[in-house]
């Protein structure tokens, strides 16, 4: 095996200077040019006087940074000029066949960013540190379920679970948390019991072939009637015994957490977003750095060449899925450890469904997974931060506009991605 040479597939959507088709390379300008539009027409149907404030200090900065004010109608309007710039651009690199680059997306989406915020909080303060501090905090659940994702789907096996997964490690992170009376236990158990999902979800689609994504569908409203059930029956029943315990506390880390802007946002945070910083590097790393991410990655490409070369297939794929169950846990544990103080009923909200997005908008890749899942917590976060302003948007689409970017995002901005060539496909021996 040590001497054998494995060669796996590169993905299609590599990031390579090759021309694409036209529909495709359509899909970025033509959504950047509609996102222009509706941030031109906030100006045009509802100008809003006033200037807008934006925050960026925190107290326990080395040095204070001053406020930004800006005035709301001015900054909508040359926000909307970029914007067009962007999506001109954009337009020439898609008739010329070339993808548009993740920087040149990226720096439009602040930019319609600063612009939609000097609106919608025109006369008002917005807090940049609580707004992205808390899209980190909201994120972490998500961030774990993706590379759950990742992980799964590059051995080849649709983890359509994740959200059973999330729930049931927040269940199991609630009670065992409260029994050993520390939050560390709640997290082991909230780790085991996503591996033990995983397991459920291995046993059925690896060895008995049946099809992934009907059995993680399955799991997951098995989880959410279990832990309905579990909770009406026995949580409720007895809620300091089993459902009251202890939180999380935020760790400053010295020096860089009192770094303006990124110290608060990144290094004043719990221990589970630390962890959620190393899970991300060492997945990136074992991926695509170690013999290990080389077996799994290639029973994901190609399983019948893999099991020439003397790999393990299904049991690659078994291991593959326990550590992956084992890391949505501990995002589960996010819930019910740091977020609230105890566990409620389908508590996830479909969080599960948004860190699979996050997989596919990060074309299964760690580290744009990881991005993608901090954009939908952004946009979550987003839409507290508004409410709480009192931004002129209707609180239902506050409440849609997490789940409104995973379908643009995924929808637009994917363009031509291609899955591991074995995912989804059970591997039968001979």
């Amino acid at each position: 095996m040590s001497d054998t040479k494995i060669t796996v597939p590169v993905p299609a959507d590599a990031d390579a200077p090759t021309a694409i088709p036209l529909r495709t390379a359509l899909k970025a300008p033509i959504l950047l040019g509609v996102v222009t539009v509706l941030i031109a027409l906030l100006v045009i149907f509802k100008d809003r006087a006033g200037d807008t404030t934006f925050r960026l200090a925190a107290d326990t900065d080395f040095f204070d940074l001053p406020e930004v004010t800006v005035p709301s109608t001015g900054t909508v309007i040359t926000v909307v000029l970029l914007l067009a710039a962007c999506t001109v651009a954009s337009g020439l690199l898609a008739s010329r066949g070339r993808r548009t680059p993740l920087w040149l997306i990226a720096g439009f989406a602040v930019v319609a960013m600063v612009g939609f915020l000097a609106w919608a909080a025109a006369g008002k303060t917005v807090p940049v540190i609580g707004l992205l501090g808390g899209s980190i905090a909201l994120a972490v659940p998500l961030v774990f379920g993706a590379l759950g994702g990742v992980l799964g789907e590059r051995a080849g096996v649709v983890n359509i679970a994740i959200d059973g997964q999330l729930l049931f490690g927040a269940f199991a992170a609630a009670i065992f948390g409260t029994v050993v009376g520390s939050p560390w236990g709640g997290l082991v158990a909230a780790m085991l019991a996503g591996g033990l999902v995983a397991l459920v979800l291995g046993f059925f689609a690896i060895t008995y072939f049946v099809d992934q994504v009907i059995v993680g569908v399955v799991l997951n409203v098995l989880v959410i009637g279990l832990t309905s059930f579990l909770f009406g029956q026995v949580l409720s029943e007895h809620p300091r015994e089993l459902n009251a315990p202890d939180h999380f506390s935020r760790i400053p880390i010295p020096v860089l957490g009192e770094i303006p802007v990124i110290g608060p946002v990144l290094f004043r945070q719990t221990i589970l977003v630390y962890l959620m910083y190393v899970a991300v590097a060492v997945v990136a790393w074992a991926l695509y750095r170690t013999k290990w991410g080389l077996r799994v990655r290639a029973v994901g490409e190609h399983p019948k060449a893999a099991d020439t070369v003397g790999i393990k297939v299904n049991r690659t794929r078994y291991t593959t899925l326990l550590i992956a169950g084992l890391i949505a846990g501990a995002g589960g544990a996010t819930y019910t450890l740091v977020s609230v103080p105890q566990f409620g009923e389908e508590m996830t909200d479909g969080a599960g469904y948004i860190a699979l997005a996050a997989v596919i908008f990060g074309r299964w890749d760690p580290v744009r997974a990881t991005l993608a899942a901090l954009l939908f917590g952004f946009a979550s976060n987003l839409s507290g931060v508004l409410s709480v302003l009192g931004s002129p948007v209707p609180s239902q689409f506050m409440l849609m506009l997490p789940y409104v970017v995973t379908i643009v995002a995924v929808a637009g901005l994917v363009g031509h991605s291609r899955a591991p060539a074995a995912d989804g496909v059970p591997y039968r021996k001979g």
